[in-house]
């Protein structure tokens, strides 16, 4: 199982971030891996919600279905996915107020489908992953810091 950690701080309200990370249509918008999403895509998902996200992470294309497991706005919005190919994951985001704005901190926990996946993240994969994770909270805080007050 490997972990990636990434947070950054972003001068909109707690409120506005929660809102737009955890609707899917946004994700591809600043998530340089996102291609596209499908199903209930327009708001921000409650528990038990579902979408399917076309990926591309590390250069290999995939399609996951994350399901919502845990919402507690505006602080915390968790969801776990399976990929087509075997391996899956979580995602939390945790948000906290901060006097201009919001610390915003997301976590990727995976694991990879088989022993030769695992090797190759070890080897190649999570450094890519990082780097991946790094440049989608920079855009986020792009398009949020950019968007109309």
């Amino acid at each position: 199982m490997s972990r990636i950690d990434t947070t950054i701080q972003i001068r909109r309200p707690i409120e506005q971030v929660f809102d737009y990370v955890t609707t899917p249509a946004n994700w591809p918008k600043w998530h340089p891996s996102s291609l596209s999403v499908s199903g209930a895509i327009d708001h921000s998902l409650e528990v038990g919600e579902h979408v399917s996200e076309e990926f591309i992470v590390a250069g290999r294309r995939g399609r996951v279905v994350w399901k919502v497991r845990e919402r507690l706005p505006p602080r915390r919005w968790v969801i776990e996915g399976q990929t087509e190919k075997g391996g899956g994951g979580t995602i939390t985001y945790s948000l906290t107020p901060l006097h201009d704005g919001t610390k915003f901190e997301r976590e990727f926990v995976y694991t990879m489908p088989n022993s030769l996946m695992t090797l190759l993240d070890w080897l190649f994969i999570r450094r890519r992953i990082e780097a991946e994770s790094a440049e989608a909270l920079r855009r986020l805080k792009e398009v949020m810091e950019r968007r109309e007050k």
